[in-house]
């Protein structure tokens, strides 16, 4: 998709291109078209392509982030507006009984009207009969008189939830508009990483690649200096054991943004997708984990608790024992085995259900 988005653009350009060489001619020797504009230079060095390429990833992840969760409130949001219209086709329903009886009673009052009461017990050969009448009229208006009150209860009612779908579908677009801004974002992101690496030489992005190790490394071994992971590594919990057992699983699948597997995965869609498997529904985002979920020192940290990292809490990996975890890195990565030190931790949240 993204290959294609930019073929197209290839081909718009050199259509506009094209229409100023037109327009350069037509207005003679003197109106020459100006010189394209050159692209975005490559950065000089290799250190700085990797800055890039980190700054590009983290950016695509962030909006990744951002997708998943307006995603998310959409979902919520189209089934309330779903709930919402059920209810409101059913209030109406209601109300169209209520205003059939209250036709009815109408006319039953109607047709028992007539002579005054005086009148009518002075002609009738049994007033008995007539003041029973009389009484059932009451009750009838009494009828009336609840209806008319349970009719001005459901048109109120009816109103407070048209009220509230309206407010549930302005929201709905807007979690709709951040979707799709968050999109474009990681799209363009993703797709000027991609360009950027493939003007690399193959010699070069060896290097990259050890350089990007030797960096990985170099956090992980200050890390362990700190001492963080000296009481760490404790047994698992039954659930955090069948977590660990499904992200182990997944070893080798591909990083896809948005994905919740079962083919490929983002960061936070393959660990709450783990503890789904582990039957605990935990938030979808890495930054709505960091957010809900209990925290834990990272000395009490066992496997199956999460681990957060960088300081916007865009990325989340797995702990899974001996000082590893196990995450979906990036685009053009598969889910892997890393060093939990490898990366800036912000901390660790823990998904079980007791302590």
């Amino acid at each position: 998709m993204i290959r294609n988005a930019i073929g197209r653009g290839g081909r718009a350009a050199v259509a506009v291109v094209a229409l100023c060489a037109v327009t350069a001619s037509a207005q003679g020797p003197a109106a020459a078209a100006p010189s394209p504009e050159p692209g975005p230079a490559r950065p000089a060095t290799l250190a700085e392509v990797r800055e890039e390429l980190d700054r590009l990833y983290h950016d695509a992840e962030v909006a990744t982030d951002a997708y998943n969760a307006a995603e998310e409130r959409a979902a919520e949001q189209s089934a309330r507006v779903a709930a919402l219209a059920r209810e409101t086709a059913s209030g109406r329903a209601a109300l169209e009984r209520l205003t059939s009886r209250m036709g009815a009673a109408a006319r039953a009052q109607y047709r028992s009207g007539g002579l005054p009461l005086d009148v009518r017990l002075l002609l009738s050969a049994d007033p008995e009969d007539v003041l029973d009448e009389v009484g059932r009229a009451r009750q009838a208006q009494h009828g009336v008189d609840g209806l008319l009150r349970e009719r001005a209860r459901v048109l109120k009612e009816l109103r407070t939830k048209s009220d509230a779908a309206t407010a549930q579908l302005k929201k709905l677009r807007g979690s709709r508009k951040t979707g799709a801004d968050a999109r474009e974002r990681i799209e363009q992101r993703i797709a000027a990483a991609e360009a950027l690496e493939t003007r690399l030489e193959e010699k070069e992005r060896r290097r990259l690649l050890e350089m990007q190790k030797d960096s990985a490394d170099e956090a992980h071994a200050a890390f362990l200096k700190s001492g963080a992971f000296k009481a760490a590594g404790k047994g698992a919990s039954e659930e955090g054991a069948i977590a660990v057992a499904f992200v182990t699983a997944q070893l080798g699948k591909p990083y896809e943004w948005a994905a919740e597997g079962p083919d490929s995965y983002d960061c936070s869609g393959l660990t709450s997708q783990a503890w789904a498997a582990a039957k605990r529904t935990i938030p979808r985002t890495s930054q709505e984990q960091w957010r809900q979920l209990p925290r834990v020192g990272l000395q009490d940290m066992r496997p199956g608790d999460l681990i957060i990292y960088h300081e916007d809490a865009s990325h989340v990996g797995m702990y899974v024992g001996g000082g590893s975890i196990i995450h979906a890195p990036r685009p053009g990565r598969n889910i892997t085995v890393a060093d939990a030190g490898s990366m800036f931790v912000l901390g660790v949240v823990r998904p079980d259900r007791r302590p």
